[in-house]
């Protein structure tokens, strides 16, 4: 499953992210705060093809079930109208 590779190449970075600070000397609560900043920005350069992979995993399994963006908004608006329909009655 890419979502799940892609999921944890992401935690590594941050577990790298954090273990490089950590041994650079940050020791105060910066040293989340920082990881937390520099990981998503790291996978955003370095993990462009898994990421791929896991939004067309996504979309792939999405048109499987049927569903697609404009369906599903109709099928919220039918049932959002059905409910005020009721209630207004």
């Amino acid at each position: 499953m890419p979502l799940v590779t892609y999921t944890v190449l992401r935690l590594a970075l941050f577990a790298g992210a954090l273990g490089l600070l950590y041994l650079a000397g940050l020791r105060s609560w910066l040293l989340v705060g920082i990881a937390a900043v520099a990981a998503p920005a790291l996978s955003y350069v370095l993990l462009r093809g898994p990421r791929d992979a896991a939004a067309t995993w996504l979309a792939d399994r999405r048109a499987r079930r049927g569903l697609t963006a404009g369906a599903a908004a109709d099928a919220d608006a039918a049932h959002e109208d059905a409910v005020v329909d009721r209630a207004t009655e």
